[in-house]
């Protein structure tokens, strides 16, 4: 956004005098995602048990902290500095030379907040049972390399974004670059570590571990769905993109269509109105519709939404059969709905925006006369990002189990993780006694 290297802001201004308006919306919104951070932990907690609870708190603020830093030192660079290759980007390390300018400084601490979206949503599937000194170096290598390397095939002018089908692979807000590769690296994490005790029975088969507070867990995902309105809309980077209000619209129906969906779903299947469910439906919804958001009309996003909430119940319960033992549903949620959200918009895509623009070309999905290109880079984008984000998540997580072990021991995770790993239990006016038996 700005016309040459300007630390003060005051060349830039004297150029458009408009950009203070855009500057300030992009700022909002990027705090209205920083604020998700606390949605995220109080989802994760709340599906949680009591004696994980600090842990899972200090997860969600580690990440954040971790991917801070990093990304600042070497990640924006492989994100948006100079591309090299179509792979990766070179420059911008510690925001230096000429990176130190305030249109450079606004979109790093858009893609920061992202990226540390990215790196919280595994928290929730590798809960209860890894080592903090493990999370602490996953996500280091996620704010590092996994995320930026992939978002700038995307957002950074990478390969993926070139691709001669449609108008190459596009994700407006991230389904794919944030959600789906979150959830992928969970699901990683998830699989090498195994599930928690308890889980199954001696017949294989599943039982129910029940978090320990509904109540946090309503309150997480009404922050995540009011924090979703800087997610979404923010990511047009303009104010003056009048289009911010199809994209808000668009975001609330594909949640409510979610959580309506599970809702219903989940009635007719063990004929109770399950909210944890529901919950996770509209947090699916909202991630599908990520993707497509600015891109498509209501009826779309309502359908997106629907589709969303049959994904998670279905994706809760495959992995279950499979022996995947996710916590808090953030696979099905963030993982499989990612990437649900970058199809929809080769289906959806209604020829009325442009790629961030007022401007033609515009994007056009099957449904609207637009042909099979844009789907079909839609595709080739999920299932890079599949393949991308789960291998390298799951070599990442063998490679740390071989070297140090990332599972804390059986005493630890009976007790909880809260007093061993933290020394300070969530909740000091309950005392627990357990009685560690090991065959």
């Amino acid at each position: 956004m700005a016309f040459a290297v300007d630390a003060t802001g005051q060349v830039t201004l004297e150029n458009d005098p408009a950009l203070p308006v855009d500057y300030v919306w992009v700022l909002i919104c990027g705090f209205l995602v920083f604020f998700m951070q606390a949605g995220f932990a109080m989802v994760e907690s709340g599906f949680c048990r009591a004696k994980n609870a600090t842990n899972l708190l200090s997860k969600n603020l580690i990440d954040f902290v971790v991917a801070s830093l990093t990304f600042f030192a070497i990640g924006y660079g492989f994100l948006k500095g100079n591309d090299v290759g179509g792979f990766i980007g070179s420059g911008f390390w510690f925001l230096r030379g000429g990176a130190y300018d305030v249109g450079t400084y606004l979109d790093f601490f858009w893609q920061l907040v992202f990226c540390g979206t990215a790196a919280t949503i595994v928290s929730g599937a590798v809960a209860e049972r890894l080592k903090f000194s493990a999370y602490l170096v996953y996500t280091f290598f996620v704010s590092l390399f996994i995320y930026p390397v992939y978002a700038h095939w995307v957002w950074g002018g990478g390969w993926l974004s070139q691709l001669p089908l449609g108008l190459g692979h596009i994700d407006f807000a991230g389904s794919g670059v944030v959600h789906a590769l979150g959830g992928m690296v969970g699901l990683a994490g998830a699989i090498v570590l195994g599930p928690r005790f308890g889980k199954y029975g001696k017949d294989g088969k599943p039982r129910a571990i029940p978090g320990h507070s509904i109540t946090l867990a309503a309150l997480g995902t009404f922050i995540l769905w009011f924090g979703w309105f800087g997610f979404n809309p923010g990511s047009t980077f303009s104010a003056h993109h009048l289009r911010i209000a199809v994209v808000a619209v668009n975001t609330n129906l594909a949640a409510a269509a979610g959580a309506m969906s599970t809702l219903l779903i989940m009635y007719l299947k063990t004929r109770r109105w399950d909210l944890g469910m529901a919950l996770n439906g509209a947090l699916g919804g909202l991630v599908a519709v990520t993707a497509p958001c600015a891109w498509i009309e209501g009826w779309a996003a309502v359908v997106i939404g629907a589709v969303a909430g049959l994904i998670v119940v279905g994706g809760v319960y495959f992995l279950e059969s499979r022996g995947v033992d996710d916590p808090v549903g953030a696979v099905s949620v963030h993982g499989f709905n990612g990437l649900w959200g970058l199809l929809s918009i080769g289906l959806f895509a209604d020829g009325t925006y442009g790629l961030y623009s007022l401007e033609t070309p515009y994007v056009t999905g099957l449904l609207y006369g637009g042909g099979v290109g844009q789907f079909l880079a839609q595709l080739i984008g999920a299932v890079v990002l599949a393949a991308w984000s789960f291998g390298l998540g799951f070599l990442l997580f063998k490679l740390m189990d071989l070297t140090f072990g990332i599972r804390v021991s059986p005493e630890e995770e009976l007790q909880g993780l809260d007093i061993k790993e933290h020394g300070t239990p969530a909740y000091p006016e309950f005392t627990h006694r357990q009685t560690f038996i090991i065959r």
